[in-house]
């Protein structure tokens, strides 16, 4: 781990769903930032697995389905209470979150229950269907909250452990992470924001707009 100025215990919870091509690269990369690391095996069918079974601080939470990114959050979040973890942050395992702003993210964390990489100070390489369909998500959440939300489908993230304890999503989809935002806020937690940047590669989304849209209109209005 990269000796820094934060004396917390902080892992790291990575969700991954065949992303043999760039699960190691991450791994390795985050582990400069964080003592320990929590990847959890969404029932990846490639060698994703395979590629880091046998990395030194790296524990591995293995499904053989598929059950969605909200469901191996919270399998990885279990695991870091149980470990005692202080603080917890969440990557995506495709490399759009570049790990070297994790510091930024722990910079912050005291002043905040959750703190949220911003992407949208820097929209040249988003897609333009998700630079609109976050646009509108982070509007909704910022009235739902009262809280500025800027980018509310982030999943580069620091977490305080006091939340995790009393914040449980019961989304298994991508719209889990708006779902802890609003369940955060309800129970009196700041979101703080940092500036970073985003990745957009040749990677295949495996979002589902549709399903997903459905899905947060659900958490929205429940």
């Amino acid at each position: 781990m990269n000796k820094s100025k934060v004396q917390n215990k902080i892992c790291a919870v990575i969700p991954f769903y065949n992303e043999e091509k760039t699960l190691s690269e991450i791994i390795n990369r985050t582990l400069q930032y964080v003592d320990k690391i929590i990847a959890v095996n969404d029932g990846s069918t490639d060698n994703s697995k395979q590629k880091i079974n046998n990395l030194q601080n790296v524990i591995v939470i293995d499904y053989e389905k598929n059950y969605g990114k909200g469901f191996a959050l919270n399998k990885g979040f279990e695991k870091a209470l149980e470990l005692g973890y202080d603080t917890v942050v969440t990557l995506d395992s495709d490399l759009q979150h570049d790990p070297v702003f994790i510091p930024d993210l722990l910079r912050e964390i005291e002043n905040y229950g959750i703190v949220i990489g911003n992407r949208l100070n820097n929209l040249a390489d988003m897609p333009l269907q998700r630079r609109l369909s976050n646009k509108i998500t982070s509007f909704l959440l910022s009235v739902k909250t009262g809280q500025i939300i800027p980018d509310s489908q982030s999943g580069f993230r620091a977490i305080r452990s006091d939340v995790l304890r009393v914040v449980k999503t019961r989304s298994h989809g991508y719209e889990a992470e708006s779902e802890q935002i609003i369940l955060a806020a309800r129970k009196g937690f700041k979101i703080g924001f940092v500036n970073t940047s985003t990745i957009y590669g040749n990677e295949k989304s495996k979002i589902k707009p549709v399903k997903t849209i459905l899905a947060f209109i659900k958490t929205l209005f429940s």
